[in-house]
């Protein structure tokens, strides 16, 4: 009998927010943009209240946003390229991979 081989391991993103200024619904809010475009491709993504105004996002151990380092908080756009870059560089993701120019 040949070993069955096991599946890839799958990333963890965690969202670390803080609870004191109410952050638990734009956590929640990027935790299922994350979800919709990659959960099959993730382990989970965790949510996780903090406090001192903390807003950060972990790919594995990876620190990927963090509000006071990177001014402010990311847009799923930015996320999702950062999340893409590093687990899939090759995957299209659609609109958000469109470069768009000024009207005309």
């Amino acid at each position: 009998m040949e070993p069955v081989a096991s599946p890839p391991r799958r990333p963890r993103i965690s969202i670390t927010y803080c609870t004191g200024c109410n952050w638990l619904l734009r956590a929640g809010w990027m935790a299922q943009e994350l979800l919709q475009t990659f959960g099959e491709e993730l382990a989970e993504v965790a949510l996780i209240p903090g406090y001192g105004g903390i807003y950060e996002i972990r790919l594995d151990e990876e620190l990927l946003w963090e509000r006071k380092r990177d001014g402010g908080f990311p847009d799923a756009k930015e996320i999702k390229k950062r999340i893409r870059d590093r687990i899939d560089p090759e995957r299209d993701l659609g609109h958000i991979d469109r470069v768009t120019g000024p009207a005309s």
